[in-house]
C-alpha cells in the first residue's frame, strides 16, 4: 500500500516541461487553420448573392423575370436598363435577382457592374432562332465564361421559348454551342497573340488547348435545360435556384 502512495506521489510531481507538446501544438495549428478557411468561404459565400439573367436582346431574360417576381409577362421591349428584385422561394433567405440588358451596347458594361457580386449566372437562349444567331450566342457565352470574376460560378444555359414547334433541345443547342465555341476560342487565342495579354484583365482561356471545345473541360459547373416563360414553364430554373441559394 506504501509502495502505490509512493508511485501516486511521483506521478504528481511530474514537470510541466516534461510533457510533450508536440502533438498539443499541431492540434492547435490544424485547429486554427481549419476555423480560418471555414471564415474565408463564409466570407466568400456571403458577398456573392445575385442571380443574373443573361443572353442576346429578345431571348425572353425580362419575361423570366417579370414571371419569378410579379407572376405575369411584360409588354414586349428591348431592356437598355438592367431590372433588380428581390426574389425568395421555398423558406431560403432572399436574392437578388438581376436582369442583365442585352443590346451589346450596354450589356458588357452593366454585367462589370454586378460579376463580381454573382453566385450563380443564367445564360438565356432563344432556342427558335439559336441556329441562326449562333455565332453571336457562342461569342457573349465565351466573354461571361471566360472571364476571371466568374469562375466561382455556378452557369444554368436555359434552353427558352420550348412552347414553339421549331425550337430547338437543350441538348441540340449544346452541341451547336459546343462546335461554335471551339472556333470562337481560336480566334480570341490568336487576338491573343497578337496583342499580347494584359496580366491584370487577362481572360482565362476555355478547354483544353489542343483538343475540341467541351463544356465538360471547364472550371465553372455548367447545366443545360429548357424551359418557357409564356407557358410559365420554369420549374427548371427554380429548382436550379433553390438548390444554390
Amino acid at each position: 500500500m506504501d509502495k502505490l502512495n509512493e508511485n501516486v506521489r511521483e506521478k504528481k510531481h511530474i514537470k510541466l516541461g516534461e510533457i510533450d507538446s508536440g502533438p498539443i501544438l499541431v492540434a492547435l495549428l490544424l485547429g486554427f487553420i481549419a476555423v480560418a478557411i471555414f471564415v474565408i468561404l463564409r466570407r466568400r459565400s456571403a458577398g456573392r448573392r445575385d442571380f443574373l439573367l443573361t443572353g442576346l436582346c429578345e431571348s425572353g431574360k425580362s419575361a423570366i423575370f417579370m414571371q419569378l417576381l410579379h407572376g405575369k409577362l411584360p409588354e414586349t421591349f428591348t431592356s437598355i436598363k438592367e431590372n433588380v428584385g428581390d426574389y425568395q422561394a421555398g423558406g431560403h433567405s432572399s436574392v437578388r435577382l438581376v436582369d442583365i440588358p442585352g443590346h451589346y451596347r450596354v450589356r458588357d458594361k452593366c454585367f462589370d457592374l454586378y460579376k463580381h457580386k454573382a453566385k450563380g449566372i443564367v445564360f438565356v437562349v432563344d432556342s427558335v432562332t439559336v441556329q441562326k444567331d449562333i455565332r453571336d450566342v457562342a461569342d457573349t457565352l465565351y466573354t461571361i465564361l471566360a472571364d476571371s470574376a466568374t469562375q466561382p460560378c455556378s452557369v444554368l444555359v436555359l434552353c427558352n421559348k420550348q412552347d414553339q414547334t421549331t425550337a430547338k433541345s437543350a441538348q441540340v443547342i449544346k452541341s451547336l454551342l459546343e462546335k461554335e465555341l471551339h472556333t470562337v476560342r481560336d480566334t480570341r487565342s490568336r487576338k491573343l497573340q497578337s496583342v499580347g495579354d494584359d496580366d491584370v484583365n487577362k481572360p482565362v482561356t476555355l478547354g483544353k488547348p489542343g483538343r475540341d471545345f467541351e463544356f465538360a473541360h471547364i472550371s465553372q459547373n455548367i447545366q443545360f435545360v429548357e424551359s418557357s416563360a409564356k407557358e410559365k414553364e420554369l420549374n427548371t430554373l427554380t429548382d436550379w435556384m433553390g438548390r444554390l441559394m
